[in-house]
Formats: structure tokens, sequence, C-alpha cells
């Protein structure tokens, strides 16, 4: 149908790698942040209080407030950090499988359930500080204040959205009073200190900030691992040859992560508005008008990869390259974690259940952008 593709609804579809990889990384795409939004007027989707608190988040933001922001918090996933995190996270993916184990002994077991949906709340909770017992709710309303971010929102999701969003900001602008109250060296304490001097003492700007980092990172963090998470599990099954080759080469498994991030990516669409009239691959797109990168389409593109439909966790080079993570300024914060999850989940998988299989297809959300997939059986045996 070509690499720009008219929708229905006044925007452009982008189906290859490398038109949606030059929208990714250039200045003349800009994310959807508060001043776009607001010149869309009132009475439609994005005038919704979900959708206007997206915009000031650091996914809705452009320069130089987008920078001011990234540089607030450095590199977060650093070498480091990673480190750190890897035995508690270790211990956090053990402690599942266990549950995971005990749940089989009796036959099928969600594992989308049981273990995708909870390590990415888990590892981010031990990262921020948080009482497990909050976990639930953050997951709940984490759910439910994603369908602002789909392509196409019903008004019934955009009300489910507005709800969350309101029971988040609770959420972490009491985290936030309460570290401010009571700081320590925990991450939220230290971009407290960070924010009142780039604020020059305005703590209530400074609280501000803070709360709209620990809202959009725990809210992108769940989305998108868990859907990771569920369809490395799903993928591996459906290719058992795949499969016995990496029960065998371990040493492989973060090649392979990268080949199923390129095969099956937890987001599959991305959207931006053009920031001046302009003409993409010979099609004129006015200033303001929508495109939707299609990282799904993107990742399967022949021109990128040979035999893109064939799932191959050797492959090497260029034809392992994806836009799984997006790419440009808006490159995913959260990659690294994500890969440390991933990567020690699938090898405590491969290691503790060598006859672990998927018993039925998959019971997936009806999404389109983050996905979510909500029932994934399995068996040991």
């Amino acid at each position: 149908m070509g690499e720009v593709v008219p929708a229905p609804w006044g925007a452009f579809l982008l189906t290859t790698y490398d038109v949606c990889d030059h929208v990714l990384r250039s200045k003349s795409w800009v994310a959807l942040d508060s001043e776009w939004r607001a010149r869309q007027g009132e009475g439609n989707r994005w005038a919704a209080p979900a959708s206007r608190e997206l915009g000031r988040a650091l996914q809705g933001l452009n320069p130089p407030q987008h920078t001011r922001f990234r540089r607030s918090v450095g590199h977060i996933f650093d070498r480091a950090t990673l480190a750190r995190l890897h035995d508690p996270v270790t211990r956090a993916v053990d402690a599942l499988l266990d549950r995971l184990a005990l749940r089989m002994r009796d036959g099928e077991a969600n594992f989308a359930e049981l273990v995708a949906e909870e390590l990415p709340v888990t590892s981010m909770g031990l990262w921020l500080d948080l009482p497990p017992a909050d976990y639930p709710l953050l997951r709940e309303l984490t759910h439910h204040q994603v369908y602002a971010q789909e392509l196409l929102p019903s008004a019934s999701q955009i009300a489910l959205s507005n709800a969350a969003t309101l029971g988040l900001r609770d959420y972490f602008g009491e985290l936030v009073r309460e570290r401010r109250r009571k700081p320590g060296t925990d991450v939220v304490s230290r971009w407290l200190r960070t924010w009142d001097e780039l604020e020059e003492g305005d703590r209530d700007a400074a609280d501000e900030a803070v709360y709209l980092l620990t809202m959009f990172l725990v809210i992108a963090a769940q989305e998108t691992t868990s859907t990771l998470l569920s369809s490395m599990i799903w993928t591996l099954d459906q290719h058992p040859d795949q499969l016995n080759w990496l029960r065998g080469n371990p040493q492989e498994i973060p090649g392979a992560l990268e080949e199923i991030l390129r095969y099956d990516a937890p987001v599959h669409l991305t959207t931006r508005a053009a920031a001046e009239d302009t003409v993409l691959a010979g099609v004129p797109i006015a200033k303001d008008q929508l495109v939707h990168t299609l990282i799904a389409s993107a990742n399967h593109d022949p021109a990128r990869t040979t035999d893109p439909e064939t799932f191959d966790i050797r492959r090497q080079g260029r034809h392992l390259s994806h836009l799984a993570f997006g790419g440009g300024i808006h490159y995913c914060i959260g990659a690294g974690l994500a890969r440390l999850q991933a990567h020690i989940l699938l090898d405590a998988v491969l290691r503790r259940f060598p006859t672990l299989r998927v018993s039925a297809p998959p019971v997936w959300e009806p999404r389109v952008a983050f996905r979510r997939m909500t029932t994934l059986q399995v068996v040991d045996h």
C-alpha cells in the first residue's frame, strides 16, 4: 500500500523501517505535547484529563522541556544501577516461578497473570522503594490509564483512563510528599534534591516535576515489559527447534531477546505530529497532522531484514535491528531494565522448567498500541 498510507481519521500510517526510523529521530516530527493537544480544541479525546496529563509527562515533551527532564535524571538504568538491581530482581523471579510451579502442580497456570504482570511492577517497586502492598493498585491504575494512549479509544475507555489518571496523581503525589517529609537516599528523594536546584527553591514546581517522572516511568515499565515477558514465552513455544537450541546455548539469550523484540514488539505503534508543513516519502503532510509509526510493520520490513517473517534467534547485525524501543530522543528510557528482567526470567525458565509448554493460545486485550496479553496458560509436563 506504500510507505505513507492515509488513514480514515485524517492521519497517516507509516509502514517501512526507514520512514519510521526517520520520523522517530527527526526534529521535524514532534511528540504530542500540551500545546499540540490544546490546539485540537475541546470536546475530543485530546481534551480529556488523561490525555492532557500525558502531554506534560516525559513521553509528551519536546525540546527544550524534554531535554531538561531527561538531563535531570541522567542515564537512570546505567550499568551500575542494573548491577545493583540484578540480585533483587533475580530473587523476585525465583519467588514468582516458585508460585508458578506450585500452581502447575494442579495443571494449567496463567503465566501472564502470575509472572509477567508481577515482575515489572515488582522491579519498579524495588527501584523506587515502593511498598509491595501497593503493587496491585498500581497495576490496575496503569492498565486503565493506558487507554488514553490507544489509537482510537472509545468514550468508555477514556472515562476509565481519566479516573485512573486521578488515582495515579493521588498515589504519586502522596509518594512525593512523603519523600519530601522524610528524605532519604532513594531515587525519588534524589530527584527532589535535583529539581529543588533546577527550580531554584520552588518546591511546588519541583514536586510536580518529580510526580510526572515517577508516574510516567511506572506506567511505561508495566505495560511494555509485561507484554514482552509473556510474548517471549509464547513465541519460543511456537518455535520448538529454536527453543531447544537456546536451552543448550543460554549464553545466546541476549540475541534471542532482540529477535523476540523484533519479531513481536510489545508496542505496535507510536504517534508523532508534523512540526511544520512537510513532505514525507512524497506525501504532503500539514503542520499538526498525525503520523503513526507502525513499529511492528517496520520490524518486518524486507528491505531491512532478510526473510522477516521467519523467527531466527541466531540473526546477526542489521538483520537483528528493530524499533521496539522507539528511537531518537524518546528512545525508551527503561530499555535496560526491561532487558534485565527478560534475561533473568528467560534464563530461569529455561533452567527450572525444561518441559514447560503453552497449553492454549494466548488471550489478548483488544488493543492496538500498548498490547497486553491477559492469559497465557502453561503446563510443565
